[in-house]
């Protein structure tokens, strides 16, 4: 059984989940927009919230959006914290190089996703433990030809 979080909020448009299970419940536009090839802009979606203590919401892109339209989230994902009261707005990026993407009032543009966060207790020490990975970053584990991890 999924766990629920009540969470009140002032909307004209409330998110809503498409289907049962997805994670992110869609964000629409508030405003019409127009994105330029390259183009961003910062989008009202008139929504605000009050997330209880201990959890976070994250503005993730609509892979709809990004797959058909090249339309993204440029700070994916955009956190929104407990303590946020203001209106929740999402900054979009066209990043097709040569189709514009108009952006109507009641469009989804994103999808929030709210979930229960853990405090960190940054703990000072003169050396971290060993791990099988190290210090390898990006790229560390090597591809094969295919692009799939080695």
């Amino acid at each position: 059984m999924t766990e629920s979080v009540d969470v009140p909020i002032i909307a004209a448009d409330v998110p809503v989940y498409a289907h049962p299970g997805d994670a992110g419940a869609d964000l629409v536009s508030a405003e019409a927009v127009r994105l330029e090839p390259g183009q961003r802009a910062l989008v009202a979606t008139g929504v605000r919230i009050a997330l209880p203590d201990g959890f976070a919401a994250f503005v993730v892109p609509r892979s709809g959006l990004a797959a058909k339209h090249g339309i993204t989230v440029v700070n994916s994902p955009g956190t929104v914290d407990a303590g946020y009261r203001g209106e929740i707005k999402v900054t979009l990026l066209n990043t097709d190089t040569s189709e514009p993407y108009a952006v109507e009032p009641g469009d989804r543009i994103a999808q929030l996703i709210v979930m229960p966060v853990t405090r960190a207790r940054f703990i000072p020490v003169e050396a971290l433990p060993e791990s099988v990975r190290g210090v390898g970053g990006f790229g560390s584990t090597g591809y094969q030809q295919t692009g799939t991890p080695a």
